[in-house]
């Protein structure tokens, strides 16, 4: 996969000392002094990166939508004014276009965007008329592409690839987390194993973490910021605000330029790469118990296929709720005399289940001269 995103470059420059990479603004530029406060104070932190939202898309109407492009002369005030680069959302050809040709050279994608094939289109092909009606003058536009809202790994990696497509390569990613329905701990589910796999799939690709999205609350953004180190994010984006209380979106979210130097200031970066030698043996461990695991759940699959015959041979259903019901009890029971959290394995005996149940099924819709 990275072969198809050789030049693939990141849309952010990391600290020389090895730190985070921090990009840092309000939900929302609410005023022009709002915006001069908030950016005046990060830069005092040494943040270097500001965002704010220009257009806000809401899920609801009849909320704060943003100021529109008049807002983006005062992100070009607070670059110039703090020596920071702005970055804001686009949403469609317009956005883009306006926040060109006002001289912003970072934009994102939010995720409902992302996951809207035609609008990652239209935008990257609105950058690509602007690069080459302008001869790529001044800085390369940089763009940030959130994940899509749903879990969808290959619809954030088409996004990524429309971009580059059209000649974009200055590209990173955001993890945001996902939509879930009803009550949760997050107000974006972060799914870690999601970015994890995009960074395998794609090597060379720069991932920043969003924790005020995931956590929806200014308690969790710490504990998640340094989640995300420990997984070894490149950096964090993370909304703050002069006065956050007082903020028209998002308010619950986001924290003051102070907080954020406190929370940067307790967080570790684990640099240390180097397995040593009793990692390497416990690594060692890990390997062989999950040849064992492979090993016992194809032996249980082959049970169930036999389990699917013999109900081939007596005509009867696939799926046998009581049986199911009691089995399920049973393993979470014993698994939590072993010391293992019910949650997980009702997610992974219901996983197994589904698999054994699909493969009986084959097995029954096959004729007899098949088997």
């Amino acid at each position: 996969m990275d072969t198809i995103f050789s030049n693939l470059t990141p849309a952010f420059v990391k600290p020389a000392d090895g730190s985070p990479l921090i990009v840092a603004g309000p939900c929302s530029a609410e005023s022009r002094q709002q915006l001069l406060d908030t950016a005046r104070q990060l830069a005092a932190t040494g943040v270097r990166y500001l965002r704010a939202g220009v257009w806000k898309p809401r899920t609801m109407p009849g909320g704060f939508e943003g100021r529109g492009s008049v807002a983006l002369t005062w992100l070009r005030e607070a670059e110039e004014k703090f020596g920071l680069q702005a970055a804001t959302e686009v949403a469609n050809e317009t956005h883009t276009t306006e926040a060109l040709q006002a001289g912003i050279r970072i934009l994102w994608l939010g995720a409902r965007t992302t996951a809207n094939p035609f609008a990652v289109q239209e935008i990257a092909d609105a950058i690509s008329r602007f690069n080459t009606e302008n001869g790529h003058a001044g800085s390369p536009v940089a763009v940030m592409v959130k994940n899509p809202v749903n879990p969808d790994l290959e619809l954030w990696i088409g996004a990524i690839a429309r971009l580059y497509n059209a000649g974009i390569t200055h590209i990173t990613a955001v993890h945001r987390g996902f939509s879930a329905y009803g009550l949760k701990s997050y107000r974006n589910a972060p799914h870690w194993h999601i970015p994890i796999e995009l960074h395998r799939r794609i090597p060379t690709l720069q991932i920043l973490c969003d924790p005020s999205h995931i956590g929806g609350r200014r308690e969790l953004i710490a504990p998640l910021s340094q989640e995300a180190l420990d997984i070894r994010f490149d950096g964090l984006i993370i909304e703050t605000h002069c006065d956050p209380v007082h903020a028209l979106s998002d308010s619950a979210q986001q924290i003051t330029p102070d907080e954020l130097r406190h929370i940067l200031a307790s967080l570790s970066t684990r640099r240390n790469t180097v397995a040593s030698e009793e990692l390497t043996r416990l690594r060692g461990a890990l390997d062989q118990l999950d040849d064992q695991l492979i090993d016992i759940l194809s032996r249980r699959m082959a049970i169930a296929r036999e389990i699917g015959a013999l109900k081939k041979v007596n005509d009867m259903t696939v799926v046998q709720p009581q049986r199911y019901e009691q089995l399920m009890a049973s393993r979470i029971e014993q698994a939590q005399a072993a010391g293992l959290p019910a949650p997980f394995m009702q997610r992974l005996f219901s996983t197994i289940h589904a698999e054994s149940v699909a493969q009986q099924a084959r097995i029954l819709n096959t004729s007899g001269t098949d088997l």
